[in-house]
């Protein structure tokens, strides 16, 4: 299956229905827009509790999201700093497929896209042609129109 270097995806377990991604196969791990992150427990279970601005430039469509908390990891940015950033493992869903995935959770306010999926989420599921866009994807809503 063929992938464009942006693509319009789901996270349904954390109740994200649609979010642009830019598939980024220079970065090996993937990275989600979270703010107000906030890690707890639950027994001897470790979570994170975040939200998420799904739409770029907007702060109207906020989702609370809860997830397993994986680990808290030293990722090196584009620019070569090192940061600590909190891990969860959610469901990625592109097209038809559906399957999990690691992310990184770090503010992207800045950013282009509020998603970036790297190569180790996409490996031995897809190709990426970087000439196009949105080849797997629904309609994006009214705001985010490319």
């Amino acid at each position: 299956m063929l992938l464009g270097w942006r693509e319009w995806v789901s996270l349904p377990a954390l109740g994200i229905p649609l979010i642009k991604a830019k598939i980024d196969t220079g970065a090996r791990t993937s990275a989600l827009h979270g703010i107000e992150v906030q890690p707890f427990r639950k027994g001897t279970k470790r979570f994170v509790r975040f939200t998420v601005h799904s739409v770029q430039h907007s702060q109207q469509t906020a989702h609370l999201c809860v997830a397993p908390l994986i680990d808290r990891r030293a990722i090196r940015s584009s620019s070569g700093s090192k940061r600590r950033r909190y891990v969860i493992k959610t469901q990625l869903q592109i097209g038809a497929l559906c399957w999990p995935i690691e992310l990184t959770l770090s503010n992207r306010e800045r950013m282009g896209f509020r998603l970036l999926l790297g190569r180790s989420a996409i490996r031995k599921r897809f190709l990426v042609d970087p000439a196009a866009s949105f080849l797997q994807a629904p309609s994006p809503p009214v705001e985010e129109q490319p």
